[in-house]
């Protein structure tokens, strides 16, 4: 596929809310195109409108006004029914509490998507475990989320995220709740799966998670008021390179 293929298309994005007699936008005017591949952050202070833009990223809310694309559809019309086939097929959640069934086993948690999409429990089970070797938990399957470390936990829920293959990932501070050693083998793991060709999209306030990124959107107050091309990475990449050549 064509690497600089846009994916999603956000043209006069607003988002109101009232609050009592008094209404506010969380977002406003936000025009926006993420590629095939992207490697996104999304900063901002505290009420920035970075989690309001998340949710709507992953269909999870709708916009007042403009219109969201995403892979040529506009998602801002569908209805819930439609939304709710559009997340399943399309796009996969990292969350900071990584929302994993407690009773369930690593393979069971993975699995669940794949239930809502009528897949065969052979085939269920066969994807499943193709995931969580992906994210390197060939060997804990069978253990439940309270007999895992919470760097293991976020790799179950990153290969649950993975294993409808959907088109973008969208993390949501999936770094939070670890400590730093923990933090920079989640981030590496989320280098792989961008240069596996993965579309990942992260709502971080950490300085040291948007420098990973390939590129950094700011929010201030609603407003989209920076979208960058991130010189850090891009150095480290060209280091990289230069001292494999």
């Amino acid at each position: 596929m064509n690497p600089a293929e846009i994916i999603i298309e956000l043209r006069s994005i607003a988002k109101h809310y009232m609050m009592g007699s008094e209404g506010f936008y969380a977002l406003n005017g936000i025009d926006l195109d993420i590629y095939l591949n992207d490697y996104i952050a999304i900063v901002g202070s505290s009420g920035s409108g970075k989690s309001t833009l998340m949710n709507l990223l992953g269909c999870l809310d709708y916009p007042t006004d403009g219109e969201y694309r995403l892979k040529g559809t506009n998602v801002a019309t569908l209805d819930e029914n439609s939304l709710a086939g559009i997340r399943n097929r399309e796009i996969g959640f990292i969350f900071q509490n990584f929302n994993l069934l407690p009773r369930a086993s690593a393979l069971q948690n993975v699995m669940q998507p794949l239930i809502y999409r009528g897949v065969p429990i052979d085939e269920r089970k066969q994807r499943a475990q193709e995931a969580l070797s992906m994210v390197g938990l060939q060997d804990r399957m069978d253990h439940v989320p309270n007999q895992l470390s919470g760097g293991q936990r976020q790799r179950v829920a990153i290969a649950r995220a993975l294993v409808t293959k959907p088109a973008i990932l969208l993390a949501d501070e999936p770094t939070g709740n670890l400590d730093s050693s923990t933090t920079v083998e989640i981030m590496a793991l989320f280098d792989q799966l961008h240069n596996d060709g993965q579309t990942l999209i992260i709502v971080t306030h950490e300085q040291e998670i948007a420098d990973r990124c390939r590129r950094v959107i700011t929010l201030k107050d609603g407003r989209l008021i920076s979208d960058a091309t991130n010189s850090q990475t891009v150095i480290s990449k060209a280091k990289r390179s230069g001292s494999n050549a």
